[in-house]
């Protein structure tokens, strides 16, 4: 599996608001590290059971993460760069996270120490026709009244294949190994 990380804090790069909601309402934010049953509510998750997985297990309370937002597609646009894999069609998704502990949302040391060690353990998986990439982003977040700034992580995942199902399975062995390095760090390190 390729793997990296990368940060954009830069003034036009993409942050969160967390919680967040759309406008009209119709999505939103739901808190599945303590309300674990609104999984049922992700849409996102209905669909695709290694997604729900995984998703369960970054809002388990063993997990020093809660996650934001996701979503899921298949395509056949392949970029230049992933050509690598020889493949027509890719299946991803992208998960947004944050640290569920207060003082480390805030901490940009903690999550590249974090980022690192995961992008390191994952560099060490079996070869698999995926991708992963981390993204540190600046966050909103929302405490009452007022805003604080800190950080969050676009994880975006990537699985390639001759056909659709080919690249969905890829995807969902990559979900497995991120989920399964995450696990470990959470036993083996504070965060």
């Amino acid at each position: 599996m390729q793997v990296d990380f990368a940060v954009e804090l830069g003034a036009d790069d993409e942050t969160l608001e967390f919680p967040w909601a759309t406008l009209d309402g119709g999505l939103c934010y739901y808190n599945l590290k303590r309300q674990p049953e609104a999984l049922a509510f992700v849409e996102e998750a209905k669909g695709f059971p290694e997604l729900k997985e995984f998703l369960a297990e970054l809002n388990s309370p063993a997990s020093p993460l809660e996650t934001a937002k996701c979503d899921v597609w298949a395509t056949t646009e392949i970029h230049p760069e992933e050509e690598i894999f020889d493949a027509p069609w890719k299946f991803g998704s992208y998960v947004d996270f944050v640290f569920s502990g207060q003082s480390a949302r805030y901490s940009f040391d903690d999550h590249e120490n974090f980022l690192g060690k995961l992008t390191a353990l994952l560099k060490r998986v079996p070869e698999v026709a995926a991708s992963a990439e981390f993204l540190l982003r600046r966050c909103c977040f929302h405490e009452g009244e007022s805003i604080r700034e800190g950080f969050y992580v676009t994880f975006y995942l990537f699985g390639y294949g001759s056909d659709k199902t080919t690249a969905r399975r890829q995807w969902g062995i990559g979900l497995t190994l991120v989920g399964g390095a995450i696990g470990q760090l959470s036993t083996r390190h504070s965060v």
